[in-house]
């Protein structure tokens, strides 16, 4: 089982970027995204159910950051607009078996290795 996430890099503050996540090995049926800022605990940000039908956002990206899946491709993406200072962090996609929203990481199983997003003033 592999989470492969890609997309992240530098943009102005204000700007946009679409993460993806890439997985391979298996069928997940709940896919979320976190990160984690620098001297920073790791934190919630999104989440999609496998029909793609449901997700929930942290407060702080709620109509910033959209959450999107294609199941034919295995893929997630996180569509991150209006992006702010305080958006730069590692993004991490995890997915797991089991269906429905979860916001805490322990409700993930599997891990991508994260990719870095710096949001400049």
């Amino acid at each position: 089982v592999q989470l492969q996430a890609s997309g992240g890099g530098l943009v102005q503050a204000g700007g946009s970027l679409r993460l993806s996540c890439a997985a391979s090995g298996g069928t997940f049926r709940r896919y979320g995204w976190f990160r984690q800022a620098p001297g920073k605990e790791r934190e919630f940000v999104g989440a999609i159910n496998w029909s793609g039908g449901s997700t929930y956002y942290a407060d702080s990206v709620k109509g910033r950051f959209t959450i999107s899946r294609d199941n034919g491709k295995n893929t997630v993406y996180l569509q991150m607009d209006s992006l702010k200072p305080e958006d730069t962090a590692v993004y991490y996609c995890a997915a797991d078996g089991n269906s429905g929203i979860v916001t805490l990481g322990k409700g993930y199983f599997y891990w991508g290795q994260g990719t870095l997003v710096t949001v400049s003033s």
